[in-house]
C-alpha cells in the first residue's frame, strides 16, 4: 500500500488500534464496525476472517511431529534462547513497542542470523521472531493491514529458511549427528505483550477485557501465522486462565491441524501471574486435544524445577519449560533490574534436573543467548558440541 492510501485510511487504521486497547467497552457493534474496517481496507483481497477449515493448520507430509522430534532428541528436545537479548547483542535498537518484531521491518536479515546462531548451538526449536507482532502493533507504526500480515508471514519465512539451510549444510558434514533437523514455532505472545505494559507478568488486564476480546485480537494473527506454514505453535507467556481458554476455543474454532503449546509465565513458583492456580489453567487446556504441550516460559530458572513437578501432576501432556536467567524485567521503566542470575554452567547443571523431573523440552528465554543454549543442548545429548 503506496503512502497516499495509509494516509487515506488512517483513521480507520486509528479505530483498529483502539478497539484493541484495555480500555475501550466491550461493544459488538465495535467489532462489527472492526470487520467492516478490515474489509474496506483490503478492498479487493478478501481478510477471510473464516479460513476454509481445509487449508488451516494443512500439514506438508514430510513436517516431522513434535513427539517424533523429542523421541529422536533422547527424549528431551532443545528450545532455543532469547531473541531480543541476541538481537541487541548485535547491536539491533528494540527498545520499542514491538520489542525483537520491529527487526521484521527494519533488518530481518539479523533475524535470519540470529536464528542459525541458535541452530548451531544445538536448538532443536526455533522460536519465530512474532511474540510482539501483532497488526493491531503493526497499525500503530502507521503500516497497513496487508503489510502487516506480510510481515508476520515473513518472520515463520526467515526461520523456515534459516532451518532449511542449516540443515542443508550440516547433513552432509560429520557433525551430521550432532544435529536434528529442527521444527519452527510460531510465536504468539500474549496481549500483555501487545500492551507492552507489563501485564503479561500480572495477568491484569481490566474489566473491559473479555472472552470476546481476546479472541479477536488473536484470531486474525493465528490465521495468518498457520498459513505461513511453521511446524507448531508456541503461546507464550499467557498470565491468566481467561487468555489460555481463549487460546484453546480459538485453536477449536479455527480447526488448527498442527502441534501447539501454551505457556505460562509465574512470579512465586506457585501460581500463573495472575493469582490463578494451575489446576484451574490445565483443567481447560487438559480438555483440548489441539494442544500437545504445556509448560512455563520467562520465569525465573530458581523456581522451575518445582514447578515442573506442579505440571506433571497436573496433566498428561509434555512439559516444555524456557526460563530467564533470573533477571526481573520492569514493564513500566522498560529496564532489567539487577537480581540473582543463572550462569550457562548452571543452565548446564539445572538442564539435567528439569528433565530428569519430566520436561521434555528445554530452552531458554529473555537474556539467555546460544552459549547457554549450546550447555543445555550439550549436557541432554551428551554429545560433544
Amino acid at each position: 500500500m503506496s503512502n497516499g492510501q495509509c494516509e487515506k485510511n488512517e483513521p480507520v487504521c486509528h479505530f483498529v488500534h483502539i478497539l484493541f486497547s484495555p480500555n475501550t467497552p466491550n461493544n459488538p457493534l465495535l467489532s462489527v464496525f472492526a470487520l467492516l474496517c478490515f474489509k474496506t481496507l483490503r478492498n479487493s483481497v478478501s481478510l477471510r476472517l473464516q479460513t476454509n477449515a481445509d487449508m488451516v493448520g494443512k500439514r506438508k507430509e514430510t513436517t516431522t511431529s513434535l513427539e517424533d522430534l523429542i523421541e529422536n532428541a533422547g527424549g528431551c528436545a532443545v528450545v532455543d534462547g532469547g531473541f531480543a537479548t541476541q538481537l541487541e547483542k548485535h547491536g539491533a535498537a528494540i527498545n520499542d513497542t514491538l520489542w525483537s518484531a520491529v527487526c521484521l521491518i527494519k533488518d530481518s536479515d539479523l533475524i535470519k542470523r540470529v536464528h542459525l546462531e541458535y541452530l548451531e548451538a544445538g536448538a532443536d526449536v526455533l522460536v519465530t521472531s512474532s511474540y510482539q507482532a501483532t497488526i493491531p502493533g503493526f497499525l500503530s507504526k502507521g503500516l497497513s493491514i496487508e503489510e502487516g500480515e506480510s510481515l508476520l508471514k515473513k518472520s515463520v519465512t526467515l526461520a523456515v529458511e534459516a532451518r532449511n539451510s542449516f540443515w542443508e549444510a550440516v547433513k552432509v558434514s560429520p557433525r551430521h549427528h550432532r544435529y536434528n533437523r529442527a521444527l519452527v514455532a510460531a510465536s504468539i505472545g500474549s496481549y500483555g505483550a501487545y500492551l507492552a505494559d507489563g501485564s503479561e507478568y500480572s495477568g491484569d488486564y481490566g474489566p473491559n477485557v473479555d472472552m470476546d476480546k481476546l479472541k479477536d485480537f488473536h484470531r486474525r494473527r493465528l490465521q495468518v501465522l498457520v498459513e505461513a506454514g511453521p511446524d507448531l505453535l508456541a503461546f507464550e507467556t499467557i498470565p491468566n486462565k481467561l487468555e489460555a481458554q481463549a487460546c484453546v476455543e480459538l485453536l477449536e474454532e479455527e480447526n488448527i491441524h498442527m502441534p501447539s503449546w501454551i505457556c505460562f509465565s509465574s512470579v512465586d513458583g506457585e501460581n500463573a501471574p495472575s493469582g490463578e492456580n494451575f489446576k484451574e489453567c490445565l483443567d481447560i487446556i487438559n480438555s483440548s486435544n489441539k494442544v500437545n504441550a504445556v509448560g512455563i516460559n520467562c520465569a525465573p530458572p530458581q523456581l522451575i524445577e518445582s514447578l515442573i513437578c506442579k505440571l506433571k501432576q497436573l496433566t498428561s501432556k509434555a512439559i516444555v519449560v524456557y526460563p530467564n536467567s533470573g533477571e526481573i524485567w520492569d514493564g513500566k521503566a522498560k529496564r532489567w533490574l539487577p537480581s540473582k542470575c543463572f550462569d550457562d554452567d548452571e543452565f548446564e547443571c539445572f538442564a539435567t534436573r528439569w528433565r530428569d523431573s519430566g520436561a521434555k523440552l528445554i530452552g531458554g528465554c529473555c537474556r539467555t543467548t546460544p552459549s547457554t543454549i549450546q550447555a543445555i543442548s550439550k549436557v541432554l545429548k551428551g554429545k560433544s558440541q
